[in-house]
């Protein structure tokens, strides 16, 4: 190996600056075509049941590839496991560039594609959660997973920016040729620039097989209390977040006008809530228990949800959007840390890829109803609904009292089981 762990943990803020400034040049170009599609859907079909299935051809893939991805992350390399899925979805975006160049443009070019960077996302999910407590000490993770969260919400700010622009300007396949570019380099970066040893169960022969590994992620997690009633918040949480997260473009252009920079001005005030977040959230750390931290974010993101259902002034409406993006890190950096922290090394992948088949099935199966039943029920009702009931889900994680104890410092409460892999 070119580098050891104690080296890595050395140079912790060289190779943590090289790994995020690489997903920062990743992430740039999927987002200008992540907003590219969701806007050409949006803009040109305004149907709940279109969105609902490009959403669908999203996620559906992830969901069905996370587990078994948990399980690549936890055997294989993770960093040659984020460089193969960055290069698959540049491959991909390139010959779906090719084709609107040759005149095939359709939505289910659209769909496919949206499904195609869903496989890769579901590879590189649970590799980039798993990573981090490779590259970065402890006591620095929630610090770092808070300013990577800033950097993303700034991403999130540029890019609805720029794509509204280039879709303006230009045509669609100079968005995707832009997403090829900054996935290359950022494959460079991470293969020329960026030493880190593979964590030690990558580092062993591999005698079991990935049914038995994948059986026994899903009997570690069984076999915890902690993951088990955390998890099952995650999956309510998922299913009544998807109207605020999917609907309120649509919502936008029904109920305000359908302009592509009213489409824009709500992810820009999202994205400078997002970074207000995260950096409050990296520079105060949150409550010495998580679960607390977790729980503020979530009454917030309840309560403003809610709120959403009732507006009817856009100045107003972009600022409660600004105020749900500042709750967001508060909501999700504790949640991340308190994974990292508390599982073990050898099992992070698998449990982050459950984490995200939860994800990626929850809000699907949530849009299932939502998306259709916004065609004939006004948004605003399915908000004011969701809004309400994800306030008193908050109220589920400081009712239990396993939570509880595991959101208490680490100082205090001691892992799951020792971090082995550092």
């Amino acid at each position: 190996m070119t580098a050891t762990n104690e080296q890595v943990m050395e140079n912790w803020k060289k190779n943590i600056i090289l790994f995020l400034g690489s997903q920062t040049l990743s992430l740039f170009g999927s987002s200008l075509v992540q907003y590219a599609i969701m806007w050409y859907i949006t803009l040109n079909t305004q149907s709940g049941i279109m969105m609902t299935i490009s959403i669908v051809c999203g996620f559906l893939p992830t969901f069905i590839l996370s587990p078994f991805a948990g399980v690549w992350a936890d055997r294989y390399n993770r960093k040659m496991l984020i460089i193969l899925s960055d290069l698959l979805i540049a491959v991909s975006t390139l010959i779906l560039a090719i084709l609107f160049l040759l005149g095939y443009e359709s939505l289910l070019l659209l769909f496919v594609m949206s499904a195609v960077r869903a496989i890769g996302t579901g590879i590189q999910g649970p590799a980039v959660g798993a990573i981090l407590p490779q590259l970065v000490p402890e006591d620095k993770l929630t610090k770092v997973n808070g300013t990577n969260g800033s950097i993303q919400a700034l991403i999130m700010l540029i890019s609805p920016m720029l794509s509204g622009a280039l879709l303006t300007m230009a045509s669609m396949e100079i968005i995707f040729f832009i997403d090829v570019i900054t996935a290359a380099i950022a494959i460079f970066i991470l293969l020329t620039f960026l030493k880190v040893p593979a964590h030690a169960k990558a580092l062993q022969k591999q005698t079991t097989s990935y049914y038995s590994d994948l059986k026994e992620g899903f009997n570690y997690i069984k076999n915890h209390d902690f993951i088990k009633k955390f998890f099952t918040f995650f999956a309510l949480f998922f299913v009544l977040v998807a109207p605020v997260a999917f609907l309120t473009p649509l919502q936008v252009t029904r109920s305000f006008g359908a302009d592509v920079w009213r489409l824009t001005a709500i992810e820009i005030a999202f994205s400078i809530g997002m970074i207000l977040g995260g950096v409050f959230i990296s520079t105060w750390g949150g409550f010495r228990n998580k679960i607390h931290t977790m729980t503020l974010g979530s009454l917030v993101i309840g309560a403003c949800t809610f709120t959403l259902g009732f507006i009817d002034l856009f100045w107003l409406y972009l600022i409660i959007m600004a105020v749900v993006g500042v709750a967001m890190p508060i909501f999700n950096t504790p949640s991340t840390v308190l994974l990292q922290e508390k599982v073990e090394g050898d099992f992070l992948g698998r449990v982050f890829g459950v984490l995200g088949m939860i994800a990626t099935s929850m809000m699907p199966l949530g849009m299932l109803v939502f998306g259709p039943l916004s065609d004939f029920v006004k948004i605003e009702w399915l908000l004011i609904i969701t809004g309400f009931l994800l306030f008193l889900l908050g109220f589920f994680l400081i009712g239990s009292k396993v939570l509880i104890e595991a959101g208490k410092p680490i100082s205090k409460e001691p892992n799951i089981s020792e971090e082995s892999s550092i």
